[in-house]
């Protein structure tokens, strides 16, 4: 379980089939083989630790379901160790498990701020509730205004300094997690009415 916070940026040292290597600092600290990492939001586990890296083996599923087979060497990656039973919970519950890939739609500065559009694939959309929370390559964001097929996140500059949202632009892929509340309360929901759909949900004020 993860919280959203990035620890730091890491860098893709390289990627050779099912391993992938990145150069790190600050997430080695006190790691030991067979923990988890979120890389760019995806819960991997490492099985090599090297002086300044971390190596992970991914599964032909998860470079299918995220945008971990799009890295390249030199390509930078959001960090994030698994929460710890007695650390402070800032973010919101992540588990690591991405549920598509959507992408930067547009970027609009607002002074210190910019908010930021994406798209994303219809069967994730229906998870999303205005004011709650999404994981966008790993991170923690508030959700602003979505619809069927986007949505918006104000992001300020701390998350942008402190992230690899300083190098996006419009069209480029990102790995997406919705809040597993929402998704827990829409399949119960849906076990109770079959064909369910966001049109349905706002006619009894749901979303």
């Amino acid at each position: 379980m993860f919280t959203g916070l990035i620890e730091e940026v890491g860098q893709v040292k390289h990627r050779r089939g099912a391993e992938l290597c990145v150069h790190a600092s600050t997430v080695l600290d006190g790691l030991r083989l067979d923990d988890s990492i979120a890389v760019n939001g995806v819960c991997l586990t490492a099985v090599h630790q090297g002086p300044n890296s971390v190596s992970f083996k991914v599964s032909p599923e998860t470079y299918d379901k995220s945008t971990l087979g799009y890295l390249q060497a030199g390509d930078p990656v959001n960090l994030e160790r698994a929460m710890s039973a007695d650390g402070r919970f800032g973010g919101h519950f992540v588990q690591g498990h991405v549920d598509g890939v959507g992408s930067v739609l547009r970027i609009e500065p607002q002074g210190e701020f910019s908010m930021w559009r994406f798209l994303l694939p219809p069967e994730i959309a229906r998870y999303l509730v205005p004011k709650g929370s999404i994981a966008v390559d790993g991170i923690s964001l508030t959700v602003v205004e979505p619809d069927a097929q986007s949505f918006g996140v104000a992001i300020i500059p701390t998350t942008l300094a402190k992230t690899n949202l300083k190098r996006k632009q419009p069209g480029d892929p990102v790995n997406l997690e919705t809040d597993m509340m929402g998704k827990h309360i829409y399949h119960y929901l849906a076990q109770l009415q079959p064909g369910l759909t966001r049109e349905t949900l706002e006619q009894h004020g749901f979303a």
